[in-house]
């Protein structure tokens, strides 16, 4: 990931977690969230199933603030994110979750919150899940 064109939050095998939080959303929400991230099994054993978790194979997370997951496009051509939280609420979400992850024994790389980014990643897939838990 880079910021400004700068090199910033790297990890090897793991999972890119883009974050939008939303209006309502609270540290419950957000324990749920990280608990799930880190304990779901999404990556494959021996045979080819979904066996293992983020924490069972020891990877990372590199965690992305996204409040554009949040756009309604229902109305018109203009996404709206109306629902998004405000920044001075986001923020301090966002940074719980990463916490929250660490604190479950995951290691955690991160973009910077508002900043325009650029991120790149190989997709070793496909496998793509929207996690909603509010």
């Amino acid at each position: 990931m880079r910021v400004d064109g700068e090199p910033r939050g790297e990890i090897g095998p793991g999972l890119v977690a883009l974050v939008g939080i939303a209006r309502g959303d609270d540290s419950a929400v957000v324990r749920r969230l990280a608990e799930k991230v880190a304990r779901l099994r999404i990556f494959e054993g021996e045979d080819g199933r979904f066996d293992f978790s983020v924490v069972d194979t020891g990877g990372s997370v590199l965690s992305v603030s996204q409040f554009t997951l949040i756009a309604d496009t229902e109305k018109g051509n203009r996404p709206s994110f109306s629902a998004a939280a405000p920044p001075d609420e986001a923020e301090p979400l966002w940074e719980e979750f990463c916490q929250e992850l660490r604190d479950l024994g995951v290691p955690v790389a991160t973009g910077v919150f508002g900043a325009r980014m650029s991120v790149e990643l190989v997709n070793d897939g496909p496998v793509t899940i929207i996690l909603d838990i509010g």
